[in-house]
């Protein structure tokens, strides 16, 4: 077999003629920027999300750095968030003139831990970032009431975990903002970049509509510094398109999961560690990751055999060579750089075989038995 860790083309297939046409629409219209799709994707996903405010963004980094600087964070601040994360994090933290501060990890969730906030904020904390990893929420119940004591902004890091729920909660009800990626390989994917924040917060949306278009109010009239960053009609045309097939699409990867869990489970549950999923969550599964012995050396055989596998991520940010001058080293963050050595993603989207997955759970098996 030849399996892909994404496989996007039935999706498309399905999609197609509703894509064509809407992109054939904006075409005739010649509105390109900022128009009716962008409104619509910024309505249904605020709407989606239980906020007043949808700002679409160039991309969910973008949309990071951009929510950090509407909420006030500035140079010399200090942003607490977990380095086991994708880069974006970070560098959207750097980018808005602050200090990432990062603590480590809940090694059940591999979400960042409640625990380990408090120690490290400061007279200069003034966010604290959250990423909801691989489709699971963080404990934001117990973030929140650390933020609340201390008066100080959440941003949720949702690039993966659009739909994702906690008690109930949606992403975005229980932080300051929320952001998005719709990248091509997330649960909601655009054809190309393109992200959004959500909040509930007026004043930091108007910021933020600010911003994304170089700090101009009215237009060509400057106040703040801001940036080119904005959601085109092309990709909202065809958010806009996918948008009602979301809750379908994360229902089957949440099947999936199960088919996963069910079937490694039987034979290997002494050697390899399943997603464990916190009572109270709603996992939307844009990942199913696995804590394994022999990391490295499963994936090569899973390789030989045909199965893309993927490691999110081999190298936190805190050990990262452009973070060097943070002055972290390796050790500070055990769970951390732990996770860093054992964590494998498999194969998962919508429209994944059963069959793809049995055989990739026979050759996980093959390798540890």
């Amino acid at each position: 077999m030849n399996i892909p860790m994404l496989d996007l083309s039935d999706q498309y297939k399905k999609l197609k003629n509703e894509i064509i046409e809407s992109l054939d629409e904006v075409m005739s219209s010649s509105q390109f920027i900022l128009g009716g799709n962008v409104k619509k994707i910024e309505s249904d996903i605020a709407v989606f999300s239980n906020v007043n405010n949808g700002i679409g963004v160039a991309n969910g980094s973008d949309a990071i750095h951009i929510a950090l600087q509407a909420a006030g964070v500035k140079e010399g601040d200090e942003v607490i968030t977990t380095a086991f994360t994708f880069f974006a994090t970070g560098g959207a933290i750097v980018r808005a003139g602050a200090n990432p501060k990062y603590v480590d990890i809940d090694p059940i969730t591999f979400n960042i831990d409640p625990n380990k906030i408090e120690e490290v904020i400061t007279d200069k904390t003034k966010a604290i970032i959250p990423v909801h990893l691989y489709g699971q929420m963080a404990d934001m119940e117990a973030i929140k009431a650390i933020a609340d004591k201390y008066n100080l902004i959440v941003i949720e890091d949702a690039a993966q975990a659009i739909g994702a729920k906690q008690n109930g909660k949606r992403v975005g009800e229980l932080g300051t903002a929320a952001t998005y990626s719709f990248f091509p390989t997330k649960n909601l994917g655009a054809y190309g970049d393109a992200g959004m924040i959500v909040t509930d917060n007026d004043d930091l949306a108007e910021e933020a509509r600010v911003i994304r278009v170089h700090g101009s109010k009215p237009k060509y009239y400057h106040h703040v510094l801001g940036y080119n960053s904005r959601l085109d009609e092309m990709q909202a045309a065809i958010l806009n398109v996918k948008f009602p097939h979301l809750e379908d699409w994360s229902n089957m990867r949440r099947k999936h999961a199960k088919t996963y869990t069910q079937l490694l489970n039987e034979k290997l549950s002494h050697i390899i560690q399943t997603p464990i999923v916190k009572e109270g969550n709603h996992h939307v599964f844009h990942q199913y990751t696995l804590r394994v012995p022999k990391r490295d050396e499963l994936q090569a055989y899973l390789k030989e055999q045909g199965i893309s596998t993927m490691v999110y991520y081999p190298m936190p940010l805190h050990i990262q060579p452009v973070f060097k001058e943070l002055g972290y080293k390796d050790g500070d963050l055990p769970e951390t750089e732990k996770a860093a050595k054992e964590a494998i993603s498999l194969p998962m989207y919508p429209e994944l075989p059963v069959e793809h997955q049995e055989y990739i759970v026979d050759k996980i098996m093959e390798f540890y038995l």
